[in-house]
């Protein structure tokens, strides 16, 4: 029998529970022996079969074999992660926030203890991402990653694209149909992807890749106005999680860009994740499934248990963090050029147009039919592209034109991608 010590019982940890009582489970020996919770009134007439505690020592002392931490956040999730490492326990967590931030030095304490750390529900959810990384594309050289990987803010934008509703009507809705938090900074401001693309490009580049050093901007600037513009030209407007890596280093950000609607990734609507990954041998690898909810994310947590069982008792010890110390490299905009779509509000509209003539070599203006428009736009802003601007150079061009007499202000500036 494998007993499991469960860390946490909210929505993952629940389905957790739900998925290890199944016949299958039974029958391969796993068995939670004890779940560690806050608040033991809360749980007591919830059916789990085992003792709640909430003293983590009362897990620790016990003679558990995996731990599952499903309790998000750092405090107190590391300290028991860690502890848990350190006893000889191995340990399956959904937390992306401590993977980010404490994976490798975490992965070296499993190391050392002959105990393995699985992390397959923190990034995508339901997706299989992190086992096809670092076993099945193990043989390539991975060159890009880039994903749909926050389904909340993919909500909101499928929801403003599919109804032309405006940013904040849109989120209240994902809150009200409990896609969205209370308090949805994490999301829509882009730090969760980041979180996510931070492990995945650690993962892919075999170096540490530290979520702080990646370019974030969030998708709360993103209005119906954007949103109706880039379906007129051809585009979906999608929070885009992206790391490159080229002898020049490491590229990687988040940020809400257009997208040509025959682009992959275009057409991934409500909560849905999905990732490309480029490899030197194998091309374009497309995973797509649902990336968040209470199933899914504990389909991978369970899928993590299994893996350990089949293969860690003959001391099979893999590791995602493959290298002993994983290097830190360093990651920036640095020698990035990209296409931007820009729409400003002019004081006079032909001085205006001469300074974005001045300031941005290759350009175009965007003159859009009214009647082909999703919603009527503005007629007064003037909207249009420019291209192959260095992302170094970006803001200052920007400022420029804020300061310009002619200009009223900057309404919008969203990169364009994969528009080769």
């Amino acid at each position: 029998m494998v007993k499991i010590g469960l860390l946490g019982c909210g929505t993952i940890g629940s389905g957790v529970v739900e998925l290890l009582g199944r016949e299958s489970c039974h029958r391969n020996g796993l068995s939670i022996e004890k779940i560690l919770v806050r608040n033991l009134s809360k749980h007591n007439n919830r059916p789990y079969g085992c003792k709640l505690t909430n003293s983590f020592e009362d897990i620790l002392k016990s003679d558990i074999d995996i731990v599952v931490e499903v309790m998000g956040g750092i405090d107190p999730a590391y300290f028991y992660v860690k502890q848990s490492l350190l006893k000889g326990r191995h340990v399956v967590t959904a937390n992306k926030d401590l993977i980010a931030k404490f994976g490798n030095e975490l992965q070296k304490i499993a190391r050392q203890n002959g105990v393995r750390l699985l992390f397959e529900a923190s990034v995508g959810g339901g997706i299989p991402i992190i086992k096809p990384l670092s076993e099945s594309l193990a043989a390539n050289s991975i060159s890009e990653i880039r994903g749909i990987v926050n389904g909340t803010t993919n909500f909101i934008l499928s929801r403003m694209g599919s109804s032309g509703m405006a940013y904040e009507a849109a989120l209240k809705e994902a809150q009200q149909s409990g896609y969205a938090e209370a308090n949805p900074e994490s999301d829509v401001m882009g730090f969760d992807s980041a979180r996510k693309l931070a492990i995945l490009s650690s993962i892919a580049f075999r170096c540490s890749v530290d979520y702080e050093d990646i370019y974030i901007e969030g998708i709360n600037n993103v209005s119906a106005d954007d949103i109706s513009l880039a379906k007129y030209l051809g585009y979906s407007i999608k929070l885009l999680a992206l790391s490159r890596r080229s002898e020049k280093g490491i590229m990687a950000r988040v940020a809400p860009v257009l997208l040509k609607n025959t682009d992959p990734l275009a057409g991934v609507a409500d909560v849905y994740n999905s990732i490309i990954v480029k490899g030197d041998a194998v091309g374009d690898v497309l995973f797509f499934g649902q990336g968040a909810g209470k199933l899914p994310t504990a389909s991978a947590v369970v899928g993590d248990i299994f893996d350990i069982v089949r293969h860690s008792l003959g001391n099979r010890n893999k590791e995602c963090f493959d290298a002993e110390e994983l290097l830190s490299e360093k990651v920036d905009m640095e020698g990035c050029s990209a296409d931007f779509f820009i729409r400003i509000k002019p004081r006079s509209r032909v001085e205006a147009m001469n300074k974005i003539a001045g300031l941005f070599e290759r350009f175009e203006f965007v003159f859009p039919d009214r009647a082909k428009l999703q919603k009527p736009v503005d007629p007064n802003q003037i909207v249009f592209i420019a291209y192959n601007i260095p992302e170094v150079d970006i803001d200052e061009k920007i400022k420029s034109l804020k300061a310009a007499d002619a200009v009223d202000s900057v309404l919008s500036v969203l990169r364009i991608e994969g528009d080769d």
